[in-house]
């Protein structure tokens, strides 16, 4: 069989191996990851189909040219599986993929369960399944992912941090790192603009100290420690606000305790389109990160480009998008820690900026050594590689 690698590197033709994309993640992070990875398969002439409930991820890849196939699956596990199970079979054999890419724990479990590796499975966890769940529950969830590897063509992480833990969990298979990364032209037109016009426009007062956290409401991403350390801020730095953006399940226990703006110093801005939530995490003084893990969470890079110093968990992906000079790690759910690293920020300035800068810097130089692989382009790759060695062959 002949090698298809030189004709991709240089695009001299299309690939037409047809890749089918499988998640119930809609919203966040990971709807623009998985859009920029299916954006560049599409690119290079890939027929790639996107099941996935409607949502903000669908609406991307319908946009960059996927065909999008709605499968209604929940975000935990319940009595509606036995319905996914059956949705997902009809829509594997109806796209009759070469190659398929599973996306988080849900689609990971009932994706590996249906294909037992019949067509080549790649299998992106953006965040282990078992760092979120304790116990008995925690060992359960880690011996079905090492389980499953006999299931699972390659694991793809998404930060060389997450590789790490997933190999440090006894998972043995061909791990590849495609670490997340972030549209920096877009980002640095907006570093064009006055930040102070952009804060007035956003309804800031002059002169008031702005902590931003942006990302679904829910126990990975953290909120409720930042709530809990915002007084502890305020007796330091009275004015100092944290500017909450998203939606989810923990909105009404968030609201509850910060139930007065005025006093508490916390505003819940709910769910935002794109354009207004990178203007807030510019217009802030300080981007939070206190989640609980992750596998590479994009808003430290996205503050990172627009110039703002993050303070942010020590979580998978985090030291490796926030390097010292530009931020500040903290340990997971130490809502003290975080107080501390937040008030020092908010309470110099000129301390903070500098550290802004150096976190632009970093940003540049990651996007340097990047260089024009990017990891889509490699992913790319990846899959035309994977194909040819399972004996696949394009439509």
């Amino acid at each position: 069989m002949r090698s298809r690698r030189a004709a991709y590197v240089g695009y001299a033709r299309p690939m037409s191996i047809r890749v089918l994309h499988i998640t119930h993640g809609r919203t966040t992070g990971l709807a623009h990851c998985v859009a920029d990875w299916v954006h560049e398969q599409i690119a290079v002439g890939m027929q790639v189909t996107v099941a996935c409930p409607p949502g903000r991820l669908a609406d991307l890849v319908g946009e960059a040219g996927a065909e999008v196939v709605v499968w209604r699956a929940a975000r935990a596990p319940g009595i509606g599986m036995l319905r996914e199970v059956r949705d997902l079979r009809r829509i594997v054999t109806k796209v009759s993929p070469d190659l398929i890419h599973l996306h988080c724990a849900k689609a990971g479990l009932l994706g590996r369960l249906v294909i037992r590796k019949h067509i080549p499975t790649l299998f992106s966890p953006h965040a282990w399944s078992f760092l979120a769940v304790t116990g008995v529950m925690r060992r359960l969830v880690r011996e079905w992912e090492r389980f499953a590897t006999r299931w699972t063509t390659t694991v793809v992480c998404v930060s060389q941090g997450e590789a790490a833990t997933g190999r440090k969990s006894g998972i043995r298979c061909q791990f590849e790192v495609l670490s997340n990364q972030v549209n920096l032209p877009e980002l640095n037109t907006l570093t064009t603009r006055d930040r102070g016009g952009v804060r007035a426009e956003l309804g800031v007062a002059p002169g008031t100290p702005i902590a931003v956290l942006a990302a679904r409401l829910c126990r990975q991403k953290g909120q409720d420690i930042a709530v809990a350390a915002w007084p502890k801020v305020r007796e330091v730095v009275a004015s100092a606000e944290l500017v909450m953006l998203g939606d989810g399940p923990d909105r009404e226990m968030l609201a509850e305790r910060a139930v007065d703006p005025a006093a508490s110093g916390v505003r819940m801005l709910g769910l935002v389109d794109r354009a207004t939530t990178l203007r807030w995490m510019y217009a802030g003084d300080v981007v939070v990160c206190p989640s609980r893990w992750e596998g590479m969470s994009l808003v430290p890079l996205e503050a990172a480009a627009l110039g703002r110093p993050v303070v942010i968990s020590d979580v998978d992906g985090a030291r490796e998008s926030v390097p010292v000079q530009a931020g500040s790690l903290i340990p997971v759910g130490d809502s003290d820690a975080f107080a501390v690293a937040v008030t020092r920020l908010l309470s110099d300035p000129g301390w903070a900026m500098e550290m802004g800068e150096a976190a632009r810097s970093a940003a540049a130089d990651r996007q340097a050594a990047i260089g024009s692989i990017s990891a889509s382009r490699k992913l790319a790759l990846l899959y035309l590689n994977i194909a040819e060695n399972e004996g696949s062959e394009p439509a």
